[in-house]
């Protein structure tokens, strides 16, 4: 499992031009779940998520979660993140698993940082989304349940 984050202090998801999730101060995120991910994937993923201390405490360092400042997240479908670059021109995105893995996943991590008590906003699953934001910093990290940068 992949993903984007970004520490936001708005974001907004669109389709066909109505706001289908927005949130304030928190997390833009764009998980993508890739051939091979299980739970333990989306127990990590959501794990990451709401405890990554990326916010600045009252002595201006990076110091508090998303859960600390009481902000939100807005977690995105993004399959696009397994794409593979390596050769030619044009993505190949067999790495990315299909809709009836990942969508269960996706909703697995959605569900267990609902649980931890956040504001969780999402977008729509393979619809076509326009995404907007305020990057916060900016702070922007990269995620993958497997493996480390």
């Amino acid at each position: 499992m992949r993903a984007v984050v970004q520490r936001v202090s708005e974001a907004a998801v669109r389709v066909n031009g109505q706001v289908v999730g927005q949130i304030g101060a928190g997390l833009l995120v764009l998980l993508g779940v890739g051939v091979g991910d299980v739970e333990t994937d989306a127990g990590w993923m959501a794990d990451k998520l709401t405890g990554l201390r990326i916010f600045e405490d009252e002595d201006g360092k990076i110091n508090r979660s998303v859960s600390d400042i009481e902000g939100a997240l807005l977690i995105v479908s993004q399959f696009t993140l397994f794409g593979d670059c390596r050769k030619g021109r044009r993505p190949g995105f067999s790495d990315a698993a299909r809709p009836d893995i990942a969508i269960p996943l996706y909703e697995k991590v959605v569900m267990i940082c609902r649980n931890e008590g956040l504001k969780v906003e999402t977008g729509i699953f393979q619809a076509d989304m326009q995404v907007s934001l305020v990057n916060d910093g900016p702070v922007t990290l990269l995620l993958d349940s497997r493996k480390t940068f």
